[in-house]
């Protein structure tokens, strides 16, 4: 379990910085309105992911890193569309949008283990 501390650490500073994203955008009704669901999506993926770290079962780990992986791509959406409403722009969001990708071919890669270690990839 040790080996997934980083990954708890870089969930979190994920969420971190949705949230100073989220504290920078404009406080237009547009930017508000998509910014909390950003703020609301990509928090819960660290939270997904020791809900995961604590499962009682391979089943439930799967479980809780498909919910984190759900909030993921939901992120990815609220910021393109930050992107494409002029809101924010592509250079100011890139590096999360790097994070995020990068968290997603994490977690499906843990899926994916556990999937095969079981026998049902």
């Amino acid at each position: 379990m040790s080996d997934l501390v980083p990954l708890k650490k870089r969930t979190r500073a994920f969420a971190l910085r949705v949230i100073r994203l989220y504290a920078a955008l404009p406080k237009s009704v547009e930017a508000q309105v998509i910014g909390k669901q950003l703020l609301r999506a990509g928090t819960s993926v660290g939270s997904h992911f020791r809900e995961a770290t604590r499962g009682r079962s391979d089943a439930e780990f799967v479980s809780k890193i498909e919910g984190g992986l759900q909030e993921l791509e939901e992120s990815l959406y609220w910021m393109e569309l930050l992107v494409e409403a002029g809101i924010a722009s592509q250079d100011q969001l890139s590096p999360i949008i790097k994070e995020a990708d990068e968290l997603m071919a994490i977690l499906v890669t843990c899926v994916r283990k556990v999937k095969e270690r079981r026998g049902k990839g």
